[in-house]
């Protein structure tokens, strides 16, 4: 410490002399560096710990200056290999080497940067350093990790922020410093800067540069001439200043009122030490407030690969790209309940296809389904005398219930601005009103007898008045995420009939829940979801097409659960395709338990008397052998006159439907579908294949829903059974107003067809009735 040297190079005038510094070790070379204080943060402090100056021979182009003659006017990284050898040639060199390392470049061109000291202008944002932090802790922050994590610990590290830029655009620092004194001055206000400009600023006057800079006043102290500092300011402070400064503050400070703070700010993640930083330093400062009471902090949307999305890197999606082919509701949707924003995520065209079919699809084919059913049916509109929702079917009953969730569980979320969970709440409500609700109460729209009797007539508008006061709220609901489907939905099912209502979606009242909640009925509902869900996966499993009724479900689950599934027997009966649905405590009627042995754990300990040992396992009791293994005993089992004990983890459990059933079990309820088929069950199940096909020909002949049709059918055996056992229901439910049966047809037809129905042939002729 303290021994003097002589330099490589002469060019510097400097110390050349050994001072301490702790961030060098001797672990690696010599335990020696040079210091350059002006190119290093660690240099630099240990030049100002020992009083050395901080020469720089490089300009603001990266360029050598005249300092060092033998590379001046060279682009720095340029002048390496005229720099190693005239080390060489003065015998200087001890090695040179090349080896890879990080090196910052610059994220538009490539091109390599380098970073040195100059002086700057600085805001002591040290002295509020506590009150940012205090501030920040009242913050909503979403996620709220952020608030003591990223953004807290920046806060903790706080350091003078250096507000100064040597940059030609930007708005120009506004400091006039004399060329006589040094005496500097902060100008406020153009209206200061007029006053006490030399000469007038002129009608046209422009606060930019290089305007601004011809603009000189005279010193106060000295009486000389100040000319601007030659600095921009940094564009994170215009940003931090837009809050007030959009106002006209402090000018017009007024206007502040109802406007300061805001509710809450929305960025993506890199900003905490950008925008939400300066936002809170510049607030702090001057208002000893924060301009921002929440903060939605987004994470970054990255490429198929991962990486994030960068014009540089050209793995960008173009927004246009998107909108012209999903459309802009689509890529909202998308873009706020894939998974929360603060979270990055993989972006690709497949994903927003997706979003789409599953939500907006759906959606939109519900609101097709009403509108539909809703022109032909002249005895309904919207607003009319329905009945109350307490009159209703249970069905309805418990979707205005559901409504009523979701409209709570929506408002809830994005007051808490967590759309994602607001816009999943949405979509678990469309996929119910859709593939429960419309799917179990289609035939309640359209029957055979439109004008029916009284109660078919209230049933029908009821259903009507319930599925319309669903989609009409969801358009409300989804205005915030898909807005112009929204609008579309809004127009035509309320505005276009409702005189007094605000013409647009995003005009209206945001809907509030209607006290309709039922525990019971939702509970109930809920698990005849699960019921149906479980017996047409059992009725799959056997092997039994949808259309082919049965005679008995039998459902296992908790007295509780089959009491709240009471009143909704008819409907899950109607939904299982089956006569009758029965509810009984004990699954042991569903399934037979058996006990097989674990021959992993159980043949190293038998052997060759493993065979023995299996046949004395199978002999054992099933159910009380299942009841000790639950309970963590051993059972003893005797094999060839020895008595011997198997545990829980020597026997395994094997769940079969009990004979006659195809059973289907989860999470406390087993539904079992007795399998046998008599005659008058085989034959309803073929009629309904038969009514099937003729839809399908219906649809093939292109008629419209409401389009009655003559119809002849052409079969024997079976198909000819079904269809004399179940003429009346085959017409009703295909719009027939006449059914002929035989070989020859009565009419032409307008559409003909010939197909199998289980192995069966079967002739179609229809035509359709003016």
């Amino acid at each position: 410490i303290g021994a003097r040297y002589e330099p490589p190079f002469p060019y510097i005038d400097g110390a050349h002399v050994v001072v301490p510094g702790d961030f060098v070790t001797t672990d690696d070379g010599t335990g020696l560096v040079h210091l350059a204080p002006a190119f290093g943060q660690d240099d630099y402090l240990a030049g100002q710990e020992h009083g050395l100056d901080a020469p720089n021979p490089v300009d603001l182009a990266g360029r050598f200056t005249d300092d060092v003659p033998l590379v001046s006017g060279v682009f720095f990284k340029d002048a390496d290999p005229t720099l190693t050898e005239d080390l060489r040639v003065r015998e200087r060199l001890f090695r040179a080497a090349s080896y890879t390392h990080t090196y910052p470049h610059c994220w538009r061109d490539g091109s390599p940067l380098i970073y040195y000291a100059m002086p700057s202008w600085y805001i002591r944002t040290t002295e509020v350093r506590e009150r940012m932090l205090a501030l920040n802790r009242d913050i909503g922050w979403h996620p709220e990790h952020v608030r003591d994590g990223r953004f807290g610990k920046w806060l903790e590290g706080n350091v003078d922020w250096a507000i100064s830029r040597r940059r030609y655009w930007g708005t120009p620092l506004p400091f006039w410093r004399c060329d006589g004194c040094d005496h500097a001055e902060a100008v406020g206000s153009f209206a200061k800067l007029a006053e006490r400009a030399r000469g007038p600023l002129g009608e046209d006057f422009d606060p930019h540069r290089p305007f601004v800079d011809d603009v000189v006043l005279d010193c106060q102290s000295c009486g000389g001439t100040m000319r601007r500092v030659p600095e921009v300011v940094d564009v994170w402070f215009d940003s931090g200043a837009m809050p007030f400064a959009q106002q006209h503050h402090p000018f017009e400070a007024g206007r502040l009122e109802g406007r300061f703070p805001a509710d809450f700010i929305c960025e993506a993640l890199d900003q905490t030490r950008g925008w939400f930083y300066s936002l809170l330093a510049e607030s702090t400062l001057l208002f000893d407030e924060t301009s921002f009471k929440n903060v939605v902090c987004l994470g970054l949307i990255l490429d198929s690969e991962g990486q994030k999305m960068s014009k540089s890197k050209g793995n960008v999606i173009e927004p246009w790209t998107v909108l012209d082919r999903q459309g802009a509701d689509a890529f909202r949707w998308y873009l706020l309940t894939a998974q929360s924003p603060w979270d990055s995520f993989r972006f690709s065209l497949e994903a927003v296809d997706e979003a789409k079919r599953r939500f907006l699809l759906t959606l939109w084919n519900t609101y097709s389904f009403l509108v539909t059913y809703a022109a032909l049916d002249d005895g309904w509109e919207p607003g009319g005398e329905d009945p109350p929702v307490s009159e209703r079917p249970a069905i309805d009953q418990w979707a205005l219930a559901r409504l009523d969730e979701t409209v709570a569980e929506v408002t809830t979320r994005l007051a808490d601005y967590d759309a994602t969970t607001a816009g999943r709440a949405i979509d678990a409500f469309i996929d119910q009103l859709s593939n429960w609700y419309v799917r179990t109460s289609r035939r309640r729209f359209w029957g055979s007898d439109r004008r029916g009797g009284d109660d078919l007539v209230a049933d029908r508008r009821s259903a009507f008045a319930t599925l319309h006061e669903c989609l009409a709220t969801v358009a409300h609901l989804t205005a915030p995420f898909c807005p112009f489907v929204a609008e579309e939905i809004y127009g035509n099912l309320v505005a276009a009939h409702d005189p007094d209502a605000p013409p647009s979606v995003h005009l209206a009242d945001w809907p509030m829940p209607q006290d309709r909640r039922d525990d019971v009925l939702e509970r109930g509902m809920e698990a005849a979801i699960e019921t149906v869900a479980l017996g047409r996966a059992a009725r799959a499993e056997a092997k039994i097409k949808v259309r082919q009724p049965l005679g008995e479900a039998v459902v296992a689950t908790t007295a509780t659960s089959a009491e709240a599934m009471g009143a909704l027997i008819d409907l899950i009966a109607t939904e299982l395709n089956v006569r009758t649905v029965t509810f009984v405590t004990d699954p042991g009627e569903l399934v037979e338990v058996g006990i097989k042995p674990n021959f992993r754990t159980l043949g190293p300990r038998f052997g060759s008397d493993m065979p023995k040992a299996a046949q004395a396992i199978a002999a054992l009791p099933a159910t009380e052998t299942a009841r000790a293994l639950d309970a963590g005993e051993r059972v003893p089992v005797s094999i060839d006159g020895k008595d011997h004990d198997v545990g829980p983890d020597d026997l395994l459990r094997e769940v079969r439907p009990a004979e006659g059933y195809a059973v289907a079990q989860a999470s406390g309820i087993a539904v079992g579908l007795v399998t046998e088929i008599d005659s008058p069950l085989r034959l309803e199940g073929l009629a309904r294949e038969i009514i099937h096909a003729v839809q399908n020909a219906r649809r093939a002949a292109d008629l419209k829903v409401e389009q009655r049709i003559r119809l002849h059918l052409d079969g024997s055996g079976e198909i000819r059974e079904a269809i004399d056992a179940h003429r009346a229901g085959i017409a009703q439910e295909v719009l027939a107003t006449e059914i002929s049966v035989g070989h020859g047809a009565p009419f032409a037809g307008d559409h003909r067809e010939e197909l199998e129905v289980e192995s069966e042939p079967l002739a179609i002729r229809l035509e359709a009735v003016s």
